[in-house]
């Protein structure tokens, strides 16, 4: 991994040097970084966040939640991505591919399919189509994300087909995927996972998206068929005042063949206010149910049943510069988390960052 970044810098050196001669190069190079101190109430001795927590996730320690060069190409016909990275974000998301795979942000290559329409097919690794919320920090509301966000999938891998008007207002897209945040499938699996996406922007203001995801997550002699639905809208209230609304729910057989489903659904609502050129407040609310423990097992006897409340401010030290704090407080219909050294419904946790986008 230290080799690949060397290597992409020194390209980015390269690329510098040719964009003297030409501005018009279909060849992009970009970077992101975001460094974080967490601090959580519960005081966990092994400085682990609780387990349904996959960004931000180190407790009393300054770590690197995401490092990330990126390099585009970009012409009428064809198009690709390949993106490396490294942080405490890839070691919790990406804990059960192998080896080198761990550290791979996308690698995509597309090909245009028609000459007269936007309409494109694409292969590899990309950023999930589910969501509103995304891996780099500096693109989202708040700092660490919701609920939601860390448990359904950041990443896929697979081909898609997607078609964007010619007014822009639509985006339609198909996938066939490797499986639930996958880029390896799982082993004794042979059934791909599918996806759709539909977003609508009916005007500048306004972003409407319905996502889907149907397939499975277990080999085939287990086989528990999930389908999950993602909706979220997103709302420019003016040039201070912007509103996001998601809502997810997921259906999963109870065993191999049944015709029994355990569910979980999560609601999130966020308000994200200008108070000056520099500085942004957010606020979330959010609540996840999945009483029976298909994406958060407990062992608790009502399961994973959590609100969430949050606070966020944002300073602009410089436009491509954020400096983040946020605070945080779960509570939860049982015990499941610790607060010292005993059981508790409730977490509480501070969070500062610096992100740097280049």
């Amino acid at each position: 991994m230290r080799y690949s970044f060397s290597i992409l810098l020194a390209l980015c050196s390269i690329h510098a040097v040719a964009q003297s001669d030409s501005t018009a190069s279909p060849l992009a190079f970009s970077g992101y970084a975001e460094v974080y101190y967490a601090f959580d109430f519960g005081n966990p001795d092994d400085h682990n966040r609780p387990g349904f927590v996959y960004a931000n996730n180190r407790h009393n320690e300054v770590a690197l939640n995401l490092g990330l060069l990126k390099a585009a190409y970009h012409t009428e016909k064809v198009r690709a991505n390949l993106g490396l990275m490294a942080g405490t974000y890839a070691n919790a998301n990406l804990a059960a591919e192998p080896g080198v795979l761990k550290n791979i942000f996308e690698a995509n290559i597309g090909v245009r399919l028609s000459s007269s329409k936007n309409l494109w097919i694409d292969a590899g690794i990309f950023p999930a189509h589910i969501g509103f919320e995304s891996a780099i920090g500096k693109d989202c509301p708040t700092l660490t994300r919701s609920m939601a966000a860390d448990n359904s999938p950041y990443y896929e891998s697979g081909v898609k087909i997607s078609y964007t008007s010619g007014n822009g207002k639509w985006f339609l897209s198909a996938l066939a995927l490797n499986g639930w945040q996958r880029i390896k499938t799982v082993e004794g699996n042979s059934l791909p996972s599918f996806g759709t996406q539909i977003t609508f922007k009916p005007g500048a203001n306004v972003t409407l998206n319905s996502s889907t995801f149907v397939g499975t997550d277990k080999p085939d002699d287990q086989r528990r068929m999930r389908y999950f639905h993602n909706f979220y809208a997103i709302f420019n209230l003016g040039e201070k005042l912007a509103a996001t609304a998601g809502f997810d729910f997921g259906a999963e057989q109870t065993a191999k063949g049944s015709k029994e489903y355990n569910y979980w659904y999560s609601p999130v609502l966020m308000l994200k206010v200008a108070t000056s050129e520099k500085m942004t407040v957010a606020v979330r609310g959010e609540y996840y149910a999945d009483e029976n423990g298909v994406i958060i097992a407990t062992g608790s006897p009502n399961g994973f049943q959590v609100l969430g409340i949050s606070a966020n401010l944002d300073y602009a030290v410089q436009p491509n510069a954020l400096w983040r704090i946020e605070g945080k407080i779960y509570s939860s219909k049982d015990d499941i988390f610790a607060l010292g050294d005993k059981p508790s419904g409730q977490n509480y946790l501070l969070t500062t960052a610096l992100t740097l986008a280049f």
